[in-house]
């Protein structure tokens, strides 16, 4: 099976090297961030668009998307194992615990819906923002799906995005994908002012 890892990297005259950064300093980890929780809002929005669309507890899953990366910015090699040994220690549940643990590589199954849900909607933000970042009025709510199947068949485009992953997350989610991208499309367009996607980068 094919796969890509995003690893830091030192490039030099001897080739590239991976390298641990251990824990950041705090002006970069403030900077990542400021990134974080940009997504983190676009996820939160799609989580509670999930959960309205399968009557579930529309608090808990907006609650778990908003603080699934939380400490990323801290522990960015230990993620998100970090993330699931501080809210264990912290009396969260395991429903809780496992669907953070479980929206990456972590070993940890996907067998609720929140989980699934997490998993499907978390790289596709990525790709939507993506989308809209080249579009000239920088305005999410412009976006059609038309555009993003474009700019997914395109493989150059947004690269480090992983296609087979928001397809085979949209699969065990039980929804066809371009329905998925409509859904997530749509809760990131409720959120367009909160995600710096309503123009205001086209006027800077």
């Amino acid at each position: 099976a094919e796969c890509v890892v995003e690893v830091p990297c030192l490039v030099d005259k001897s080739g590239v090297q991976p390298t641990r950064i251990g824990t950041l300093p705090s002006h970069l980890a403030a900077l990542i961030q400021t990134n974080v929780n940009v997504q983190a809002l676009a996820v939160e929005a799609a989580m509670r668009a999930y959960a309205r669309h399968f009557g579930e507890d529309e608090a808990l899953w907006g609650a778990i998307g908003l603080v699934h990366d939380f400490e990323y910015d801290r522990f960015p090699d230990e993620h998100p194992f970090a993330g699931g040994r501080i809210l264990r220690n912290r009396g969260y549940s395991d429903e809780i615990v496992n669907a953070v643990l479980s929206h990456g590589e972590t070993g940890v199954s996907r067998d609720t819906p929140m989980a699934k849900a997490l998993y499907a909607i978390d790289e596709l933000t990525g790709l939507l923002v993506a989308v809209t970042l080249v579009r000239p009025s920088k305005d999410i709510r412009d976006v059609k799906i038309k555009s993003v199947k474009k700019k997914w068949k395109d493989r150059a485009f947004a690269a480090a995005v992983n296609r087979e992953e928001i397809q085979s997350g949209a699969e065990a989610l039980g929804v066809e994908l371009w329905e998925h991208v409509g859904i997530v499309l749509e809760a990131m367009k409720s959120v367009a002012g909160d995600i710096g996607l309503d123009g205001q980068l086209a006027q800077t």
